[in-house]
């Protein structure tokens, strides 16, 4: 983007007119290098198309893409004119902001400067500038935009009177990083103002770092003692920027609008404080233009829109909630607009549809620009070399991979590949019987969908209930998503094909979702284009891959944690991946599946032929392609030996963990749902090292209430019959939102609000389930860790309210713990062990954060090594610590089940290894094949190594 500079402005400059003032801009940009004399016609031509006027005393001369050839470095030139310039269509002009750009960087500019057209005296102070610096301050003052979207709203929250919605809407700022506690505590003190229409205020400019507007409304609306209570406005006063605020209540009071927020949903209320009436008619277009809504086709939006003789309003669905004028230019560029994004035109009164549907046929009709059809696919990928040719896996040799889930597997593999799509975007292009109007592609579709739900119901019935069948009936009920519909027959409307149109609207949802969060919404969208692919392959005519019916391993690019939950265990022996890492979501599915996987095995693998034959490794991370008959033979004997140390281990699952010399290391139970409580002991847990609650949380479509949380956490610590239970406190953010709790959008969500940070954000959430917890405990042992703590203030600010429930709540045999998965805190070890009762090291994340690698990146995953001798440091600092206080530690990572690192966390002094429940007996199988002395050496080995490579290596020749 380009950026102003104090260099590139000229004081006090004079022209007889327009042109002269054009020719000294193009002498100013030839003078400092950024174009040749030429370049000067180019400005003259671009002015007699279109004025560059845009309000002001502001021009952006600049030239047409002819002329692009004359530019010689993109740049800019500011020019001041005190006495001002007659521009040629009538404005006066004081500055020149000249631009030479080689492509279109110029619309940047163009869409900043927008932003300083409304301000009052801006004209005057330009004119009398009398430095550069001021006069840049003047032309870059970015205005401050108060927030009001998806992110602060609190829609049907469960709350008594209007006091629990202000501050539920106070706490939802909070959490969108807009205010700090200081503003939380202002709004607890005063008492919401009565606006009428059932709606009240609370507000205060204390601790405001963005001036923004929560609503929160009830569950249901109430009658309270001093008057209805439809909803609660929070607002974040700053300065002036919260006025525009206030005005958009004050015209949703006007309109009558205020009691239609009671029941709505998050777009409607955006759309009524946009300045959207409830009986406004309204419609949607996407922006087709190349280069968005820069000032030549935006003049033609507002000259259309000034042609309708009635107010027309616009809004960008994916900007802030705030509609403006389509009549008012600087209004219209100032959106910015790109292309693919969403208008949305509404009008009131008679006539007002066909005005709206005016503006979309504009739009939609290029608004005098030549455009294209939205394409997402081409327009999403990013240049990419030609393929290089695969060298085919060599037959009867060992390729290293990463080891994911125990077990030896020997089978034909079945390699699942995405079939290639071939069809025209346009539906005039398509030939035979796919070809015709609107209609004909409508039809298409239609079946195409009924032609996959048939499909679905076929496999819903074969599945036969189970985890399978449910998210086969997900991706039913996604079928019959009507959006997608619609979506698709707005893309047939615009002259695509039934396919392009489809896949369009599934892509675009798919987008979306994975914008909100990250991983679990991710796997939602992995589903939605799932289910296209299905219906595309209909209207293509190409069958998707059908695994066989006898057994095999399978073989596929990557696979997320949805794919994993379909798989048929009867039939899938092993897993082989070419990307992924071992603590990705889907490994750890795949471990407690009990199916032995390797991952991130290179692209190469993909070159395998159905039915080659595989030996599978994943416990030493290796596989074999076209085994020779001997090598077969020594595999099978492995895999035997393997069957028969699983049912030994099993045999002896109710033995203590001990190591061969007697050295007591506890083994238990990695849980997500709390009925597994049960099994859990039946494989010989000691206890659950880690009962992950937010699936608790998870299972309920709204947030569960205390007598619900206590029924689900003592039904894990009846089972348990005396065995301790740890239990992490709520840890959603990151890979885990809840539906009823969302959360802003950010960039990097797992170094964002998530585990105690976000809990201490709605800390009445927190209280609820601690107080569930201690009561469902009684005399039972319990022990609560916090997750992603990163400092001791984050574990005081949850003590404070545990120690005050244990004046209310007998509970006697209670530990306070932390996770150990932020860098920080291990370093900070030292000082947490003072307080804290336990540590609990989650390698997944540790793993993660240290070596500042995604667990789920495609290409760097298979580098995740939680044997990384940093992270193993990390793991000394913490037991190192907690033992000279006294305090024990446990590892609840997937490291814990890792038969080759069993023996190195043994050694650095780890109190007890918290596995998937099927891993208890092998892991303490394994514990007992190791002494204490020999563990102490494998640790002293693998932390005087460089890398997790060489740990492995120097662990593998012992």
């Amino acid at each position: 983007m380009l950026t102003l500079h104090q260099d590139d402005v000229l004081l006090a400059c004079h022209a007889s007119d327009w042109r002269d003032a054009l020719d000294q801009a193009a002498a100013s940009l030839a003078e400092a290098g950024r174009a040749t004399p030429a370049y000067r016609q180019g400005l003259h031509d671009r002015e007699a198309q279109s004025s560059t006027y845009l309000g002001n005393a502001i021009a952006i001369p600049h030239g047409t893409p002819a002329s692009r050839d004359q530019v010689l470095e993109t740049g800019v030139r500011v020019l001041q004119f005190p006495d001002g310039v007659e521009w040629h269509d009538g404005n006066r002009v004081h500055v020149l902001v000249t631009i030479a750009a080689q492509s279109d960087e110029h619309l940047d500019i163009l869409r900043a400067l927008t932003h300083v057209l409304d301000r009052e005296g801006v004209a005057q102070r330009l004119a009398n500038a009398g430095t550069r610096a001021e006069v840049i301050a003047e032309l870059s003052k970015a205005p401050v935009v108060a927030k009001v979207d998806i992110d602060t709203l609190c829609l049907n929250f469960p709350a008594k009177d209007r006091f629990e919605l202000a501050l539920a809407g106070a706490a939802r700022l909070r959490q969108a990083g807009c205010v700090n506690a200081e503003f939380v505590a202002a709004i607890v003190e005063q008492e919401p103002v009565a606006l009428g229409q059932g709606l009240w205020l609370a507000s205060s400019a204390q601790g405001v770092a963005t001036p923004a507007l929560s609503l929160a409304t009830p569950e249901a609306a109430f009658a309270g003692p001093k008057g209805q209570v439809n909803g609660v406005f929070c607002l974040a006063a700053q300065g002036e920027a919260h006025l525009g605020l206030l005005e958009r209540i004050a015209e949703l009071l006007d309109s009558g609008d205020g009691e239609t927020l009671a029941d709505a949903d998050a777009a409607t209320v955006l759309a009524r404080l946009a300045g959207e009436s409830a009986s406004a008619e309204t419609a949607r277009v996407r922006v087709l233009n190349a280069h968005g809504l820069h000032a030549r086709p935006a003049k033609q939006l507002v000259q259309v829109a000034r042609n309708q003789g009635m107010p027309v309003k616009v809004r960008l669905l994916e900007g802030s909630a705030e509609t403006v004028s389509a009549a008012s230019l600087t209004k219209v560029i100032g959106l910015g607009a790109r292309r693919g994004q969403t208008l949305v035109f509404s009008a009131e009164g008679e006539g007002a549809a066909a005005a709206v549907q005016a503006l979309v046929e504009a739009v939609r009709g290029g608004l005098g620009e030549k455009v294209s059809p939205l394409d997402e696919r081409s327009e999403a990928e990013e240049y990419r070399p030609a393929p290089r040719e695969l060298e085919p896996l060599a037959a009867d040799t060992a390729h290293p991979a990463v080891p994911a889930a125990p077990g030896l597997a020997i089978g034909s593999v079945f390699v699942m590949r995405t079939p290639r799509f071939e069809y025209p975007e346009r539906a005039r292009d398509l030939d035979g019987s796919r070809g015709g109007d609107a209609p004909v592609q409508k039809t298409r579709l239609s079946h195409a969908l009924q032609a996959a739900a048939e499909q679905l119901e076929a496999l819903i019935r074969r599945a036969q209930g189970g985890e399978v069948a449910e998210i086969l009936s997900m991706h039913e009920e996604m079928l019959d998503d009507p959006e997608l519909r619609e979506s698709a027959h707005e893309g047939i409307d615009e002259g695509l094909s039934a396919e392009a149109a489809w896949w369009r609207g599934v892509d675009t949802a798919a987008r979306a979702q994975e914008m909100l969060a990250d991983r679990l919404l991710a796997e939602r969208a992995a589903d939605l284009r799932d289910v296209g692919r299905r219906v595309l392959g209909i209207l293509c005519g190409v069958e998707l891959p059908t695994p066989p019916e006898s057994p095999y391993i399978l073989v596929m690019d990557d696979i997320g944690p949805s794919d994993v939950a379909r798989l048929d265990t009867a039939k899938v022996r092993g897993l082989l991946t070419a990307r992924g890492g071992a603590t990705s979501h889907s490994a750890i599915l795949a471990r407690a599946l009990g199916i032995p996987a390797v991952v991130g095995a290179g692209e190469r693998i993909m070159t395998l032929d159905n039915g080659t034959e595989l030996i599978l490794d994943g416990e030493r991370g290796r596989v074999i392609p076209a085994p020779s008959r001997e090598r077969r033979e020594r595999a099978e004997l492995r895999l035997k030996e393997h069957e028969a140390r699983q049912k030994a281990a099993y045999a002896a699952r109710f033995d203590e963990g001990r190591t061969r010399d007697g050295h007591r290391v506890e083994v238990a139970a990695n849980l997500g749902n709390t009925a597994h409580a049960a099994d859990a002991v039946e494989y010989g847990a000691e206890g659950v090292g880690l009962l992950r609650t937010e699936f608790v949380f998870m299972a309920h479509a709204d947030a569960p209430n205390l007598d619900t949380q206590i029924a689900e956490y003592r039904e894990a610590i009846d089972a348990l019959d005396g065995r301790p239970l740890v239990a992490r406190t709520l840890d959603v953010g990151g890979d885990k939102p809840l539906p009823y709790w969302p959360l802003p959008q950010e960039d990097n969500p797992f170094l964002g609000l998530r585990g105690i940070r976000l809990a201490l954000t709605r800390p009445e959430i927190l209280e609820t389930q601690l107080r569930a917890l201690l009561t469902a405990a009684g005399d039972k042992p319990l022990r609560i860790m916090l997750p992603m703590v990163k400092d001791v203030a984050e574990f005081r600010a949850a003590k404070i309210i545990v120690d005050r429930l244990q004046q209310e709540i007998q509970a006697p045999d209670v530990q306070l713990g932390v996770m150990i998965e932020v860098p920080s805190c291990a370093l900070l070890a030292p000082s947490l062990a003072e307080e804290v009762d336990f540590f609990s090291i989650g390698t997944n994340d540790l793993t993660q954060y240290t070596l500042a690698i995604d667990r789920g990146h495609p290409e760097l995953s298979a580098q995740s090594d939680g044997l990384h001798p940093a992270v193993l440091r990390l793991i000394q600092m913490t037991v190192d610590a907690a033992h000279a206080k006294g305090k024990w530690v446990g590892v609840c990572g997937e490291l814990a089940s890792d038969a080759q690192a069993v023996p190195v966390l043994v050694g650095l002094g780890v109190d007890e290894l918290s596995v998937s429940l099927r891993q208890v007996p092998m892991v303490k199988a394994r514990l007992r094949e190791i002494d204490l002395v020999e563990a102490r050496h494998q640790a002293e080995l693998a932390l005087g190594q460089a890398t997790a490579e060489a740990v492995r290596e120097a662990l593998e020749a012992l």
